[in-house]
């Protein structure tokens, strides 16, 4: 299953490059000179974001409706 990114949110600056953010994740942000790169960028953010949630300890929110902290038959679980 792949994730639907329509939590995700971009901007596009004065300069021409890109800002995005995944707005229900504090600090979840990330820029590059084109949409692409900072998709990217976004995405590597985000998986740097959960595995350092995950090594805190910490209780991940449910994003494109799959729970990180839920495991089913040893796979992560959706809702």
């Amino acid at each position: 299953m792949k994730p639907r990114w329509n939590w995700r949110a971009y901007d596009k600056l004065d300069d021409g490059s890109f800002a995005g953010e995944i707005p229900k994740l504090k600090g979840v942000a990330a820029f590059g000179k084109s949409l692409r790169e900072c998709e990217g960028e976004l995405r590597s953010t985000l998986e740097d974001w959960i595995l350092v949630g995950l090594k805190l300890g910490h209780k991940l929110p449910v994003l494109a409706g799959i729970d990180l902290n839920k495991v089913q038959n040893g796979r992560l679980a959706t809702t």
